[in-house]
């Protein structure tokens, strides 16, 4: 594609996520053509948010012209839309989690595997200066052998709301799991650049959304109460990796505790803490020059819009022709094999193998 010549998206799924998309693309060098819902009042929205058409198919969407879409549709309907923009030649950022379920992840993947097209997915975190300071340190070597990683998402009170979408198991396929929990997961895999996991412990709880004296202070969307919720709200995890690396998982929409967004590696060299929400990250050393001491090292970085430079990404991407080398429809595909083990490994109280991807 000529460089003078801007890249044209969509977005097909017009909710809070889709608003989202299409506010910080603002700051990117394509063009917002149009979106595409269901919904009648969430395009009658959009078009007046955004001053752009929005249509009741994707079909209408492609017949104005645009070069690929952003899908931020609930999880069950990513694949719908996903394959369908590949089989007319679109590209594609998808929104995390891959899909549903790990079938649906499988469909989609292998049809991005198929397709000429590009096919991201939307795992903002990866685009953070600190954990791009993380990536760079542990391929220098400064970390020596990352051995361990605690991977935390945990709110107080966070569930998004009793009816919507997320509570709704046959539309997102998990709760806080598959919502916020990705996040960590995606993240721990990825400072460890992505190892196989040969075994997964988990348990997935159902405490507070499904009371009638749920209490919390603040939700987003509307909460009609427990009729609507049945899926989990708290997740624990161990994984262990066929190298021995080992990721200890906790998250939750709900909790009597501190919330936490916090990521600790240990290796062999050297460690780091990251706070995600605050972008705080402490490098942790031992040395032993003049005397044997503690170093911790606190790292400043520039703030960015993580979801900006994913969508930076994907319209280079689009320039060049060239697949991007991070959120790839194989590295979301390994994340939904977490997602799914942790899942069946809570409801047969025990540990779980998983099948490698390609076996």
């Amino acid at each position: 594609m000529d460089s003078m010549t801007p890249v044209r998206l969509g977005i097909v799924g017009l909710g809070s996520w889709g608003s989202v998309h299409a506010t910080c693309m603002a700051d990117v060098d394509a063009e917002l053509v149009g979106g595409v819902d269901i919904n009648a009042t969430a395009r009658k929205e959009f078009e007046t948010t955004f001053e752009c058409s929005a249509y009741e198919n994707l079909n209408q969407l492609v017949d104005a012209g645009i070069d690929g879409i952003i899908i931020t549709t609930p999880n069950s309907f990513h694949e719908e839309y996903a394959t369908q923009a590949f089989e007319v030649g679109l590209d594609v950022l998808i929104e995390k989690p891959l899909a549903h379920t790990l079938e649906s992840a499988e469909r989609i993947s292998a049809a991005a595997s198929d397709a000429s097209s590009i096919c991201m997915v939307g795992f903002k975190n990866r685009f953070l200066p600190p954990v791009e300071v993380i990536n760079g340190y542990a391929r220098e070597g400064k970390f020596g052998d990352i051995t361990h990683v605690e991977a935390n998402y945990v709110r107080r009170r966070g569930i998004p709301g009793r009816g919507s979408w997320f509570t709704q198991r046959e539309s997102s396929g998990g709760g806080s799991l598959i919502d916020i929990g990705v996040h960590a997961i995606d993240l721990a895999l990825y400072f460890l650049d992505f190892p196989d996991v040969e075994e997964v412990l988990g348990r997935t709880r159902s405490q507070f959304g499904d009371r009638e004296d749920y209490t919390y202070l603040g939700m987003w969307g509307e909460d009609v109460g427990p009729s609507e919720f049945d899926v989990d709200d708290s997740t624990t995890a161990l994984l262990t990796c066929a190298d021995g690396q080992t990721i200890a998982f906790e998250c939750a929409w709900a909790a009597d505790r501190e919330p936490t967004d916090e990521f600790v590696l240990q290796g062999t060299e050297a460690g780091a803490t990251f706070d995600r929400g605050s972008e705080e990250l402490t490098i942790h050393e031992a040395r032993s020059v003049g005397a044997p001491h503690f170093v911790n090292t606190e790292i400043e970085t520039k703030e960015v819009n993580p979801i900006a430079a994913e969508q930076r990404t994907l319209v280079e991407s689009i320039r060049t022709g060239q697949e991007p080398e991070r959120n790839t429809p194989e590295q979301a595909l390994a994340v939904q094999q977490i997602l799914d083990a942790i899942q069946r490994s809570s409801e047969a109280g025990r540990a779980v193998e998983i099948q490698q991807i390609g076996e």
